[in-house]
């Protein structure tokens, strides 16, 4: 089939990147690939290194210029399916394909555990062009079934490619601050939950004086100032280093002795399968979200509180036991070939297309 993937913004995310893996994986299988982007962003550099075709998007066009613009696209290219993640991208994309006046059908991705709602522009959206929604599991599916419309849902989970990251080289320790002897935790946020990432400052100051080898590092999107005067208050800002989004993030989590997961939804999720598979054991806040990718006790460990001196406890008792913390590392790399495959993904992203079309023509 050909399909475009839309994304707009410009700022590189981890939906972003599901597009990409995405995008890749169903060229391997021989599908007809092109990516719409805005020009010289991050995502523009990301989209760049699958070598799929990119269709540049003008920066900060409305919605409607944007459709008028990729309707080119989809007339010249005859596409089958636009796949987006907002509602702002499904009026552009469904204006786009109005406008070319083609038949191609517009599915519109749901990270995990995030709620499917359908804003007044989404619902409009939905009669320029066929629309169906595609859940990343089968609880949000269930959870969401009342917004799927006229078109059935379909359910894709998400993955990493095992071979991509078996080729990455684990980042140097100097490079991460911390020394060669030191035992690295990499919390990945999102910007989205700072106490999350707060609540891991607080517990390695209370760990610092018993395991003074311990070495945090925090990566990801989110306001660096304010931790870093968090740590600087606890006494501890020498135990940390403050990376912020990185290119090289896959080789910095390769690194990492232990993985803090302290976000959500595309971001929290990716964060679990980057680090079971680098078999590396995870800690992190029990949600529903995590307790769907990591095994507790098996792949690491959920933390049941927010209460700092409880999650030091825990954490503590988990890093007593190095042995069974590797142990862990390769259990969630079991897990994930198992329950989280690559072909599973796309599997699900070409049955999503061909029951969308399908409807369509019915």
């Amino acid at each position: 089939m050909r399909i475009l993937f839309l994304v707009s913004g410009g700022a590189w995310s981890a939906s972003a990147r599901a597009f990409l893996v995405a995008a890749k994986g169903l060229s391997q299988r021989g599908h007809d690939i092109v990516i719409a982007c805005e020009s010289d962003c991050p995502v523009h550099v990301h989209a760049q290194t699958t070598e799929l075709p990119i269709v540049p998007l003008r920066t900060r066009a409305s919605g409607t210029a944007a459709g008028w613009h990729l309707r080119d696209t989809i007339r010249e290219r005859a596409v089958d399916v636009v796949f987006v993640h907002t509602d702002a991208e499904q009026y552009v994309a469904g204006s786009a394909v109005r406008f070319a006046r083609g038949a191609a059908c517009v599915i519109r991705r749901i990270p995990p555990f995030a709620v499917a709602t359908r804003s007044r522009r989404g619902t409009f959206a939905s009669r320029l062009a066929p629309t169906a929604l595609l859940f990343t599991t089968d609880a949000d599916r269930e959870g969401g079934a009342d917004q799927g419309g006229t078109i059935p849902t379909a359910v894709a989970p998400l993955a990493v490619d095992l071979a991509l990251h078996d080729s990455i080289v684990p980042a140097e320790r100097a490079m991460l601050g911390a020394t060669a002897n030191a035992r690295v935790v990499v919390c990945i946020q999102d910007g989205r939950h700072p106490q999350r990432v707060l609540s891991a400052i607080r517990s390695l100051s209370m760990l610092a004086s018993r395991h003074p080898e311990l070495h945090l590092v925090v990566l990801g999107t989110g306001d660096l100032d304010e931790l870093r005067m968090h740590g600087a208050a606890l006494g501890i800002s020498a135990m940390i280093t403050y990376l912020g989004i990185r290119d090289d993030e896959l080789s910095i989590i390769r690194a990492a002795d232990v993985g803090w997961i302290a976000g959500e939804g595309d971001a929290a999720a990716f964060a679990a399968l980057d680090c079971m598979a680098f078999g590396v054991p995870i800690v992190a806040e029990r949600t529903p979200l995590t307790e769907h990718y990591v095994a507790d006790g098996s792949a690491g460990i959920l933390l049941a509180s927010d209460d700092a001196t409880e999650t030091a406890a825990s954490v503590a008792a988990f890093l007593a036991k190095r042995e069974l913390s590797a142990q862990m590392g390769q259990a969630g790399r079991v897990r994930l070939q198992r329950e989280f495959s690559f072909d599973a993904m796309i599997a699900g992203f070409e049955a999503a297309m061909r029951a969308t079309a399908s409807a369509a023509r019915r």
